[in-house]
């Protein structure tokens, strides 16, 4: 059969899965079962079972289910009300006040959760409703959030890196380190862009009620130690050369059960 004609058959095959509402990967290993069985002399079922196993026997994919573990945690303890009460003091006062806390709070929680989904529902969880509240422009805080919540791709530990560095075998480590300086640079382009919009319509951000003394913004600032610790020994171990990326993520999930056990 034509290869032309071979490729928009499971091309419609695919397409007609994906409508049934099936998931993605079993989408995807559908159509390459049938394009084995129906459309090659190799026999599916032993190649399909072989290219499964090659591909997830690597012992640096581990890291994917603990990172999103440890993003999983986070997630259900109160996080994301301590970051919001810990960041709000220090960016209230820029043009654009508290959606400068979806940026930075998804920069920081990207560091320990690598998965933007996690990222967007933690930080979005605590901030929307302030916002809200505030009388914030809906829109812009919906995109901050949104764009913000991408950093999680990003910034290690980002579960694309681990899959890109397993895919064509380079250094996830050196991936983790390339990844932290373009991460932070967008945060302050996103801060950027919030602030001279601030600037040139001031209603989509209400001022801040009342101005907050140093030692308050200090003493905010603690409700940041417990993330910013398992950020420092999660990444820090990593970028010392003490632990893989593997292994580090066996550290941040321990440290994840403590964080939401005692706090």
């Amino acid at each position: 059969m034509d290869a032309g004609l071979v490729s928009l058959i499971l091309f419609g095959l695919l397409l007609g899965l994906l409508a049934t509402g099936l998931w993605v990967a079993p989408t995807l290993m559908g159509v390459g079962f049938v394009a084995l069985a129906v459309f090659s002399p190799a026999p599916a079922g032993s190649l399909l079972a072989s290219t499964v196993w090659d591909a997830s026997w690597n012992w640096a994919l581990t890291a994917l289910p603990l990172f999103v573990w440890m993003g999983e945690i986070l997630f259900r303890t109160r996080l994301s009300s301590d970051m919001f009460r810990g960041l709000a003091p220090w960016v209230a006062r820029l043009p654009g006040g508290l959606l400068h806390v979806n940026i930075v709070g998804c920069g920081v929680m990207a560091a320990v959760a690598g998965s933007s989904a996690v990222t967007c529902a933690t930080v979005g969880r605590m901030s929307m409703p302030e916002l809200r509240k505030r009388g914030y422009d809906e829109t812009l805080a919906i995109g901050t959030l949104a764009g913000s919540g991408t950093l999680g791709l990003l910034i290690p530990p980002s579960i694309m890196l681990i899959v890109y560095g397993v895919v064509a075998q380079q250094s996830i480590s050196r991936l983790f380190i390339a990844g932290v300086v373009p991460g932070i640079m967008i945060i302050g382009i996103f801060m950027a862009y919030v602030m001279v919009r601030a600037k040139l319509n001031p209603a989509i951000a209400p001022a801040p009620d009342t101005r907050v003394s140093f030692a308050e913004k200090l003493k905010a600032s603690r409700l940041l130690f417990p993330v910013m610790g398992l950020i420092f020994v999660v990444l820090g171990s990593i970028y010392g050369g003490y632990a893989t990326p593997t292994e580090a993520a066996t550290v941040g999930v321990l440290g994840a059960l403590a964080l939401a056990f005692f706090t």
